[in-house]
C-alpha cells in the first residue's frame, strides 16, 4: 500500500498545478470576453438586451406568484436572436425603464432623421429653384444685351447714313461756292476791263 499511496500523492501533487492553470484559462477567457464585449456588434447588444428583457419579464411575472424562484431560461443561440416583430414595430408598451429609454431614444433618432431628410429635400428644392432663377435671369440679361446692341447698331447705321448725306451736301455746296467765286471773278475782271 505504500507505493500505491505514493503514486496517489504524486497524482494529487501533479494535478494541483493544473487547477491554477484552468483557473488562469478561465480568467483569460473572461478577459478576452470583456475585450470583445467592448467591440461587440449591435446585433450582440440587441440580443443581450432581449435576454435581459426576457429575464426581467419572467422575474416580474413570477414575483406575483407564490414566491417560487423564477425559472432559468435556456441560453438563446446567436442565430435565433431576432427582435420580435411587435417590439420592432413599437407595438409593445415598454415594461422597464431601460426599455422605455431605448424606445424614446429610437423615437428621437427617427424624428431627427426625418427632420434632416426634410431639410435636405427642402434645401435641394431651393437650390433647384435658385439655379433655375439664375439661368432665367442670365438669359434675360443676354437677351437685353442683344436688344441694346441691335439698337446701337441701328443708331450707328442711321448716323453713318446722315454723315454720308451731309458729306455729299457739303461737297455740292463747296462746288457751288467754287462756281460762284469763278463767276464773281469773271464778273469782276469784265467790270474792270469795261471801266478801263
Amino acid at each position: 500500500m505504500g507505493p500505491r499511496n505514493h503514486s496517489a500523492a504524486q497524482r494529487s501533487t501533479a494535478q494541483r498545478p493544473i487547477i491554477p492553470r484552468r483557473q488562469k484559462g478561465h480568467v483569460q477567457a473572461r478577459l478576452l470576453a470583456a475585450r470583445t464585449d467592448a467591440r461587440t456588434l449591435p446585433a450582440d447588444k440587441l440580443a443581450d438586451y432581449e435576454d435581459e428583457l426576457q429575464s426581467l419579464k419572467t422575474s416580474t411575472s413570477s414575483a406575483g406568484g407564490a414566491g417560487a424562484a423564477p425559472p432559468r431560461l435556456a441560453p438563446v443561440p446567436f442565430t435565433s436572436r431576432v427582435v420580435p416583430a411587435a417590439a420592432a414595430a413599437g407595438d409593445a408598451r415598454p415594461s422597464t425603464p431601460r426599455e422605455s429609454l431605448l424606445q424614446s431614444q429610437l423615437a428621437r433618432e427617427q424624428t431627427l432623421r426625418s427632420e434632416a431628410e426634410s431639410k435636405v429635400s427642402q434645401l435641394s428644392s431651393e437650390m433647384e429653384e435658385l439655379s433655375a432663377l439664375l439661368f432665367q435671369q442670365a438669359n434675360e440679361m443676354v437677351a437685353a444685351e442683344r436688344r441694346a446692341r441691335a439698337r446701337l447698331e441701328e443708331r450707328v447705321e442711321v448716323l453713318e447714313a446722315r454723315e454720308r448725306e451731309k458729306r455729299t451736301r457739303l461737297e455740292r455746296l463747296e462746288r457751288a461756292v467754287g462756281r460762284i467765286e469763278r463767276v464773281r471773278g469773271l464778273l469782276d475782271s469784265s467790270a474792270e476791263t469795261a471801266v478801263s
